[in-house]
């Protein structure tokens, strides 16, 4: 463009520097905005496609390196995941082998579509949780499926999977970040703790006394487990053997490692396997205890778990299921979603990559459409083996069929050793687990510290969770944290504005600004500088009868009357009304008027101006819309009535070309007959390649250049004076000072 303008207005090398060049902006055309955010072309077309199977751009370039380091990391995570994984189908209130099914399908098909390498998909223990009172609420409407409850969950595994694969195809995984921290870490710590209580009465072994729910509420099972403490049997000294052996290993391998670290690698992987060494350790115990004990054990053990995939079939899914199963699914997808991104952008910055929030979600909506086909039930990313998995050294996300194969080999070569793990240690590793699940003290001081707000909504969503159910936890935190958000939206502030000159100085010392080094310049900050400016700062008001008002936010519709009632309040009080009886008779006076009922200048204070001049910042207003513009008309109507003038309006920092056109198409930013008084340019070089260049060709090249010096002869330069913003808006600034010294120039104050 600036070549095409240097064409229409150069000269010789010897006349004088080119004159300014105009500038008109095109206004924001909505076909535009649909060619360029909507209508695919067909690049973005071929790169969406190829974003769908992430695996193609590193596959090709797998080697030996990558193979060991995801050998080890598959089978470490599989040691792991294969008691988590039949301890987390109890906890579903399913059948232990669901777990292993799950496990199979979450690290064999999320790989193909993943943009992480470290997380491990599958079963966890919150979800488990949640569906566990998922089934408890749809059984009863559901008798038919009370001996097969995997039906349901494989049904509501296809239905979860094709709704979170739906968000991730079109593109909306951003409603993700509408939930915050707080609202994530409180239902995280309310689950953990649910959870946790829930598998106590397992570990003691009172779980089997009649009239002990631990399907109620958390308080309940809490308060009910001392009144049915007198049933604790002998799972009880298995349960707290395995519990207290599993922060033994932890605690010192962690101790090991800061003493020994050059042994840190085999403590760590000492540390990783822990819950796999105490399975095993009390699998043996079991089978001595109860070898001769088949058909009555001496304390709780998982018994018969069937060889191979005895569930693999197409999932039924039907609308007596989706019915029963619908009131839960808001929490469900909300846990599912929100576990998985989560984790994902936790590691994503520990590793320094970056995620596809996304193709996230179209992973793991694919693992659960598939899972059901072999008997899983829902899966999502878990914290703990993905921990384990990246501190294993995993290279991509291949190391999930490593896993795969290491779970299938469990599936069918060791069911008879399945047979005499002890309920008890699964309930120990599951609340060792879910453990690392609650916020530490230093989390929650965080958040009083940073948002004392959030702090009770953390506290809201824990509670809700003890005192109720998960799913109504959720709920609690999600819709207190929007409720949040709307009330800070709607009573955002804004502030009016004054100037203080500064200047930069290495040291505390005084400057004279007169001076031709001294780097001063214009700052405008709040009147009541309540953005931490020093208080012994004074910053001046502009000119009597104008008002420069900060808007802080976005301004539209749920704040704009909060924005400009709070803007014409403080003109009223800092102005005086231009007539003093604009009504004429008592008839025509409006009935809200609070008086005096006759007015006379003795009512009016005379010392204070009358209303001349509106600067807005909209430096931090993103974007407008027919509310809030609808609103500012007639804000202006109302207070050009009150001055008995047209109040000038000028903005200043106007970013978006759509705000831009909602102000222009509301009467704002330009007027018939008002030209811009004052504008800010900038010189812009234009050389003139010399070399090869023919007289009269028309073959030339041109570059820009903003300083404007010719380089060893081998180009000419001219300089063009460009304005930065169109000039046919004269109320539109590029900046605060350009705005103050037009309304001083229009205003004639300067």
């Amino acid at each position: 463009m600036v070549r095409e303008l240097f064409k229409r207005n150069r000269g010789t090398r010897d006349v004088e520097p080119l004159g300014p060049v105009e500038y008109i902006e095109p206004v924001a055309s909505t076909s535009e905005w649909l060619k360029e955010h909507v209508v695919p072309t067909r690049s973005g077309t071929v790169s969406y496609v190829k974003s769908l199977f992430p695996f193609l751009t590193w596959i090709y370039r797998y080697n030996w390196v990558w193979f060991v380091g995801d050998l080890i990391a598959g089978v470490t995570v599989g040691i792991v995941v294969i008691p988590q994984g039949m301890a987390y189908a109890k906890l579903a209130s399913l059948p232990p082998e669901f777990g292993l099914y799950s496990s199979f399908v979450g690290v064999a098909i999320y790989w193909l579509s993943a943009t992480s390498h470290v997380i491990s998909a599958g079963p966890v223990a919150v979800f488990s949780s949640l569906l566990s009172v998922i089934l408890e609420h749809a059984l009863p409407q559901l008798p038919e499926y009370a001996d097969t409850p995997w039906i349901i969950a494989g049904c509501l595994s296809v239905v979860l999977g094709c709704i979170v694969m739906a968000i991730g195809l079109f593109r909306i995984g951003f409603i993700v970040d509408f939930i915050p921290l707080p609202a994530i870490a409180a239902f995280m710590t309310g689950s953990a703790l649910s959870i946790a209580m829930g598998q106590i009465p397992t570990l003691m072994g009172n779980n089997t006394a009649d009239g002990y729910d631990t399907r109620a509420a958390t308080y309940l099972v809490f308060g009910n487990f001392f009144k049915y403490i007198k049933h604790c049997d002998l799972n009880a000294a298995i349960g707290l053997t395995a519990l207290f052996m599993l922060y033994a290993v932890r605690w010192g391998c962690g101790y090991a490692s800061r003493r020994w670290p050059q042994h840190e690698k085999t403590f760590f992987f000492i540390n990783t396997l822990r819950s796999g060494f105490v399975i095993l350790l009390y699998t043996l115990i079991s089978f001595l205890v109860n070898r001769n004990h088949h058909d009555d054990p001496k304390f709780s053990i998982l018994k018969t778990i069937p060889r191979g995939f005895q569930h693999m079939g197409v999932p039924v899914v039907n609308s007596r299921i989706l019915s029963a199963v619908a009131a839960k699914l808001p929490s469900a997808i909300i846990v599912l979603v929100i576990e998985h991104i989560s984790i994902a952008k936790s590691f994503a910055r520990l590793s320094n990559y970056t995620i596809d929030p996304n193709q996230e979600l179209i992973a793991i909506g694919l693992t659960n459409i598939f899972g059901p086909f072999f008997g899983g039930y829902p899966a999502t990313g878990s914290f703990s083996r993905t921990a384990i998995k990246a501190k294993a050294g995993v290279r991509t996300p291949l190391a999930g069929v490593v896993t795969a194969i290491i779970v299938v080999i469990a599936i069918y070569a060791l069911p008879p050793v399945f047979y005499y793990i002890s309920n008890a240690a699964l309930a120990a590793v599951i609340i060792h687990a879910v453990g690392d699940l609650i916020s530490s003290p230093k989390s929650i001081k965080m958040f009083w510290k940073v948002s004392p707000c959030e702090f009770v909504i953390f506290w809201i969503g824990v509670l809700v969770s003890v005192f109720a159910s998960i799913d109504n936890g959720i709920y609690a935190s999600v819709a207190a944290s929007a409720a949040l958000l709307l009330f800070r939206i709607a009573k955002a502030h804004g502030r009016f504005v004054g100037v203080v000159k500064v200047y930069n100085t290495p040291t505390l010392r005084p400057v004279d600004a007169n001076e031709p080094d001294s780097d001063t310049r214009n700052v405008f900050v709040p009147l009541d500088r309540s953005n931490g400016v020093n208080p012994a700062v004074q910053p001046r008001e502009p000119h009597a009868g104008v008002f420069i008002y900060r808007l802080n936010e976005g301004y539209l519709y749920p704040n704009a009357v909060h924005f400009t009632d709070h803007m014409v309040r403080e003109i009223k009080v800092k102005t005086r009304p231009a007539v003093i009886n604009p009504y004429g008779s008592l008839g025509e006076r409006p009935w809200n008027d609070p008086g005096p009922r006759h007015k006379s200048e003795s009512d009016i204070d005379p010392t204070l101006p009358v209303l001349r001049a509106i600067i807005l910042d909209f430096s931090g207003v993103s974007n407008v819309d027919v509310t809030s513009l609808q609103n500012l008309i007639d804000v202006r109507k109302q207070l050009d009535r009150y001055a008995d003038a047209h109040i000038a309006w000028h903005f200043v920092g106007v970013k978006s070309p759509w705000a831009r056109r909602g102000l222009l198409a509301s009467g704002f930013g330009s007027e018939n007959g008002v030209v811009k008084s004052l504008f800010t340019v900038t010189n812009v070089g234009v050389s003139q390649e010399k070399d090869d260049v023919k007289p009269g060709s028309r073959d030339e090249e041109f570059s820009v250049d903003t300083q404007p010096e010719d380089k060893l002869g081998m180009t000419s330069m001219d300089t063009m004076v460009l304005p930065l913003l169109s000039i046919d808006c004269p109320y539109f600034h590029i900046d605060m000072d350009e705005a103050v010294r037009s309304v001083e120039l229009e205003l004639g104050l300067k």
